[in-house]
């Protein structure tokens, strides 16, 4: 029944009131999955499962009650702790379309200048179209933006956008669903209808399905791109215990100096 709820709501309600709502439930929800056998990186909470997630196709395990943190969400942070100074050095930071998750963990942190940025989310501090961006260009360290250009209308220019605000030497996390067995993105004019798009594009409001090519459209703006394994060199007891996504490959977009 979880399950069926679940796929409902992310299949027909848009993510930031899904999130609004859900802030409070899952907190009451996390009392009755309490437990040992997972552990929220994040939040650093334990539970003895973690709830289902997903859209047409439903993930056990995926969503950690407390946080809301999803698969990606837990490795990102992870890679961030232990592949980067972002949690100790001086940055400052544009989340794009902020995740529930990380909005209180990065606010604290006194390191970092934090601005959270988005069309519509109500945890947006400045409402803005990803593809024409109010900031001068290279005022940020760090990019954040996950799961946000496959809904763009024109990703190569938002693209194009984010490496125009990043400092020369800074990093973006930019993340999109992939499908890993299409060598060309798939984006077809004729897919149109909330319908066709969630059959060929996985979500009612994707514009496109990427596939193996990525990575190039990154690179076809400026970007290095590291397509990063980090995921593969954890041990896998500790990709176990946090819940990880096997396989997912971080799109690391550095801007040259």
């Amino acid at each position: 029944m979880m399950r069926q709820i679940i796929s409902l709501f992310t299949r027909f309600v848009p993510r930031h009131r899904l999130q609004v709502f859900a802030a409070f439930v899952l907190r009451v929800v996390g009392i009755f999955y309490r437990g040992n056998r997972y552990e929220d990186p994040i939040s650093g909470k334990t539970y003895r499962k973690l709830l289902p997630y997903g859209r047409t196709v439903v993930r056990p395990n995926a969503l950690a009650p407390h946080s809301m943190s999803l698969e990606r969400h837990r490795l990102i942070w992870l890679y961030l702790r232990e592949r980067t100074d972002f949690f100790t050095a001086p940055h400052s930071v544009l989340h794009i379309a902020p995740e529930y998750c990380f909005l209180k963990p990065f606010r604290k942190l006194g390191n970092i200048e934090y601005v959270t940025a988005d069309l519509i989310s109500p945890w947006a501090d400045v409402k803005l179209d990803v593809q024409a961006m109010p900031f001068p260009s290279s005022q940020f360290d760090v990019v954040i933006c996950n799961h946000v250009l496959e809904h763009v209308q024109f990703d190569i220019k938002a693209m194009g956008e984010i490496y125009r605000v990043l400092k020369p030497g800074g990093f973006a996390i930019l993340q999109v669903p992939i499908d890993m067995s299409r060598e060309k993105t798939l984006e077809d004019p004729s897919i149109n209808t909330p319908e066709l798009r969630e059959q060929y594009y996985l979500q009612r409001d994707h514009q496109r399905l990427y596939g193996r090519d990525y990575a190039d459209r990154l690179r076809s703006v400026g970007f290095r791109v590291d397509e990063n394994h980090f995921v593969d060199e954890l041990p896998l007891n500790l990709v176990e215990r946090y819940a990880l996504p096997v396989g997912e490959v971080l799109f690391i977009c550095n801007k040259p100096d």
